[in-house]
């Protein structure tokens, strides 16, 4: 195993309160309800156009709905990195993994044009392939986007393992057949993650990288 496929918001960067401000400026914009952080923690983790569905009052039989997710769409691109940063320990642990020859990777049902503006900013040195939610590739949790960027890796899925954390992630990879480990400081309470059978949990970034390793032994081990 070489290969580590990563969720983006939740597992490598904390992007919450850019995403609440981003659907607050909206919702003020339109004359709605504003959210609170805790909400819009509930809403996220299956794509950009969910989190707005469930923000927006009556979400898309609203009759304005498609002008209000326009609008967030245009407003978040431009305010993605305001409050935005990497977990405690994510570059140190993505400098270490890539210096131990591990190809790494992002799959992420947030937009494209946001998935690889973040990219570029925080990742650059450490990742190469990255695909957001993109015409022609379904979102998580099926298996499109894991296969693209194995492609672009040059990878297979038995090489490779994903690490989110959330339900969405868990199911995307079961889809791609690919071994998953869940991170317990992102979207979702450590007690939902314990529920999905077969999920290792990672409570840090040092527990993460060991799980990881574990992982890439025990693959190499079995194929001797």
């Amino acid at each position: 195993m070489n290969t580590v496929i990563f969720d983006l918001d939740g597992t490598l960067l904390n992007t919450l309160e850019d995403l609440m401000d981003s659907v607050n400026a909206i919702m003020e914009q339109f004359g709605w309800k504003r959210h609170t952080l805790e909400e819009i923690r509930s809403f996220v983790g299956n794509g950009i156009r969910l989190l707005m569905e469930r923000s927006v009052p009556q979400g898309a039989e609203n009759p304005r709905f498609e002008e209000a997710f326009e609008a967030f769409l245009a407003y978040y691109t431009e305010h993605c990195q305001i409050k935005t940063k990497p977990y405690d320990g994510i570059l140190k642990l993505l400098g270490e993994l890539s210096g131990e020859g591990f190809r790494l990777a992002i799959v992420s049902n947030k937009n494209n044009a946001a998935v690889q503006e973040l990219k570029e900013s925080w990742f650059a040195g450490y990742i190469s392939a990255a695909v957001g939610d993109r015409e022609g590739i379904r979102r998580k949790p099926a298996p499109d986007a894991v296969f693209q960027v194995l492609k672009e890796l040059g990878s297979k899925p038995d090489e490779a393992v994903y690490v989110g954390d959330s339900e969405v992630d868990y199911e995307t990879a079961k889809n791609s057949g690919l071994p998953c480990i869940l991170v317990s400081w992102g979207f979702r309470d450590r007690e939902d993650l314990e529920r999905l059978p077969g999920a290792a949990v990672a409570d840090s970034c040092q527990q993460l990288k060991e799980l990881i390793v574990r992982a890439a032994e025990k693959k190499s081990q079995k194929n001797t």
